[in-house]
C-alpha cells in the first residue's frame, strides 16, 4: 500500500513538473538561443516597405504580437507602404536593410541577432535608418548586447506591474505642443495595460521623453522588489532620439491586444513611423 502511494506521488510530481515545463516553454519563459544565418529571399517590393521583425527568444506576447502586426499593416497601407513580416534575424544585413523604409521590432525578446547582424543593423541605423521598438523590444531584465540597451533603448527594464499585472492608469504627454503627442488627452487614461519601469529616465542621456505615467493613478509595490514597477521622479513610457543620422522611437506601451485598437495609441505609432521613416 505504501509503495503504491509513493508511486502515485512520484507520478503526480512528474506530471506537475512536466506541465510546468510545458507552460514555461510555451510562453517563452525558458530562454532560447536560436539564430538564423541565411536571410529570407525577399520579393520585389513595388512600394516603400516596412520591415516588421517578430523574433522571440524570450517571452512570447501571444496576444500582442498579432494585434501589433495587424495595426502596423493597416497604418502602413494607409500611407501607401507595404509590410514585410519575419522572425528571421538574418534579414539584418546591410544589403537587405537598405531595401526598407523603416524597421519595427514588434515585441521582440531575448537575444535575437548574431554579432555580424548586430554590426550591420547598427551601421544601417546610424547611417540614416529609422527604427521603432514596441513594448517587449525594451523589456528584458538583461541583455547580451550592451549597445542595444544602453544606447538604442537608453534605459534598462527593471520590472512591471504585478499586483495586479494589468491596471488602468493616467498617462500624460510631457510636451503638449509636440506634434507627435498633441492628439493625446490630458490625462490619457489607458485601461488594463502592463506598466514597465526602468533603471533611469532616458532623459538623462538627452533623449526626448514623449509620454510619462502618473504613478499615483495605479497600484505599485515600490522599489526593492525583484520586479520593481515604480521609479523615482519622472516615469517615462515613450521616448525618441537621434542615433547618428538615424531615428529611434521606443514605446513601452503595448502588452495587450486591446491597446493596439486604441485610437490614441494607433495615432501615436502612426506618427512615430512617419517621423522615423522621414
Amino acid at each position: 500500500m505504501i509503495k503504491k502511494i509513493i508511486l502515485w506521488v512520484v507520478v503526480f510530481v512528474l506530471l506537475l513538473l512536466s506541465s510546468g515545463y510545458g507552460f514555461l516553454k510555451y510562453n517563452g519563459l525558458i530562454p532560447r538561443y536560436i539564430y538564423e544565418t541565411v536571410a529570407p529571399e525577399l520579393p520585389r517590393f513595388q512600394r516603400p516597405t516596412v520591415l516588421v521583425f517578430n523574433k522571440t527568444n524570450g517571452f512570447i506576447h501571444r496576444d500582442g504580437l498579432p494585434a501589433a502586426d495587424a495595426m502596423l499593416r493597416e497604418l502602413a497601407e494607409n500611407q501607401g507602404w507595404d509590410v514585410y513580416i519575419t522572425n528571421n534575424g538574418a534579414i539584418h544585413n546591410l544589403e537587405d536593410l537598405k531595401r526598407f523604409k523603416l524597421v519595427v521590432w514588434n515585441n521582440t525578446s531575448g537575444d535575437v541577432l548574431t554579432e555580424s547582424q548586430r554590426s550591420d543593423f547598427k551601421t544601417w541605423l546610424e547611417q540614416g535608418g529609422g527604427w521603432v521598438g514596441l513594448h517587449a523590444a525594451g523589456g528584458d531584465l538583461s541583455y547580451k548586447w550592451d549597445w542595444y540597451v544602453d544606447t538604442l533603448i537608453g534605459a534598462q527594464f527593471v520590472g512591471h506591474t504585478m499586483n495586479p499585472q494589468f491596471q488602468n492608469a493616467d498617462l500624460y504627454a510631457t510636451n503638449k505642443t509636440e506634434s507627435m503627442t498633441s492628439h493625446l488627452p490630458t490625462p490619457w487614461n489607458v485601461k488594463q495595460e502592463e506598466w514597465y519601469a526602468f533603471d533611469q529616465t532616458p532623459r538623462n542621456k538627452g533623449y526626448e521623453v514623449l509620454v510619462a505615467i502618473d504613478e499615483e493613478s495605479y497600484i505599485t509595490v515600490g522599489k526593492g522588489h525583484f520586479m520593481s514597477d515604480s521609479m523615482e521622479g519622472e516615469h517615462p513610457l515613450v521616448w525618441r532620439h537621434m542615433q547618428g543620422e538615424g531615428k529611434v522611437f521606443y514605446s513601452s506601451i503595448g502588452h495587450t491586444a486591446e491597446t493596439y485598437a486604441l485610437p490614441e495609441f494607433r495615432e501615436l505609432i502612426k506618427k512615430s513611423m512617419l517621423w522615423a521613416a522621414d
